[in-house]
């Protein structure tokens, strides 16, 4: 019989080895209905220890007046990992999605794009990023009049999570 975890279908134990085995520290991002959450985890025979841990939601306390679950809101979670990452001395983590499809361009991309330029590394393939002008949410100030500040609110967030 399977294990447990397997049968609810929540863990892919081949892929998890797979990183296990690269003896760093894994970027896990886990995407829900309203939120984008990233954690920096390391692997402990008693269990996986949690170092770092951001969400989207924390964008809300920052001044982000938009939704939490979009392509600009995963890249700003992905930069506040990722200094806090930097803050803890953590360098380097390899990018565990989890059973979410990997999609050129996806939100688990744009947070890991967000850790890199936070500082961070990540082994992730340059063409899998989403475009510069979707990051920054023009798709989005384009397509509705209601959200045409969300670039300029996107680059003094990033300023301001930058530093």
């Amino acid at each position: 019989m399977p294990f447990k975890r397997r049968r609810l279908g929540k863990t892919d134990y081949k892929k998890r080895l797979k990183l296990l085995l690269s003896k760093k520290p894994r970027l896990v991002v886990r995407r829900s209905l309203k939120y984008i959450t990233a954690q920096i985890i390391d692997f402990s025979a008693k269990g996986d220890k949690t170092l770092v841990a951001a969400t989207s939601k924390e964008l809300k306390k920052l001044g982000w007046d938009f939704a939490c679950d979009n392509l600009p809101a995963a890249y700003l979670t992905g930069l506040l990992i990722g200094k806090r990452a930097l803050e803890k001395g953590i360098k380097e983590a390899v990018l565990d999605s989890g059973l979410y499809t990997s999609t050129k361009g996806n939100r688990i991309y744009a947070v890991a794009k967000g850790a890199i330029d936070a500082g961070l590394k990540v082994p992730v393939s340059e063409e899998m990023f989403p475009s510069e002008e979707r990051i920054k949410g023009l798709h989005i100030a384009n397509y509705l009049e209601k959200f045409k500040n969300l670039p300029e609110k996107f680059e003094e967030l990033k300023k301001k999570i930058s530093g």
